[in-house]
């Protein structure tokens, strides 16, 4: 029944996003590192910025084949200009990606890291399904040494520490 409803509601939901980054602050794609960037459906009309500016080299695409069928590059269209594209089919709205679906994408990111490519990992909105993919990538990376301080973990856990803070008292 989810995938029904997802079905029913991809067009509605995809307009509000195209709507959302019009009249927001909200951005279409956003790099998480040098490797990442996170983002909403990658429409042909893109693909020239991605691979040039963005220099990605890999794509994962969380949605069904529905979802891409006429506004995103193929798995062929991709390799045309040089990017690898996976797919790892999760319903939208309702799905969560599998454990499978977890490790392939962080192996995949995590391959083309080391090549020192950058990877679009996307749904169709870039805030869940994609999202998932994306945390679980950062979760797999080595911690940060003593000499790589981080300016925002520093931030996050005084953050933390007032939240904590404030909440226990």
């Amino acid at each position: 029944m989810s995938s029904v409803l997802a079905r029913i509601l991809f067009y509605p939901t995809l307009a509000y996003n195209v709507v959302m980054e019009k009249v927001t602050s909200r951005q279409w794609f956003n790099r998480v590192d040098q490797t990442v960037i996170l983002g909403a459906l990658p429409f042909r009309s893109m693909t020239e910025e991605l691979v040039q500016k963005e220099k990605i080299r890999g794509v994962i695409t969380m949605n069904e084949q529905y979802e891409t069928k006429y506004f995103c590059n193929s798995a062929e269209e991709w390799r045309a200009v040089g990017v690898e594209q996976i797919r790892l089919d999760t319903v939208d709205l309702t799905g969560v990606p599998s454990l499978e679906h977890i490790h392939k994408g962080v192996d995949f990111t995590l391959r083309h890291r080391q090549q020192g490519s950058s990877v679009y990992i996307h749904c169709k909105a870039g805030r869940s399904r994609s999202a998932t993919i994306a945390a679980a990538y950062l979760i797999r990376l080595p911690p940060l040494g003593p000499e790589e301080p981080s300016a925002q973990l520093e931030v996050l856990q005084e953050y933390y520490k007032q939240v904590c803070a404030s909440e226990s008292s």
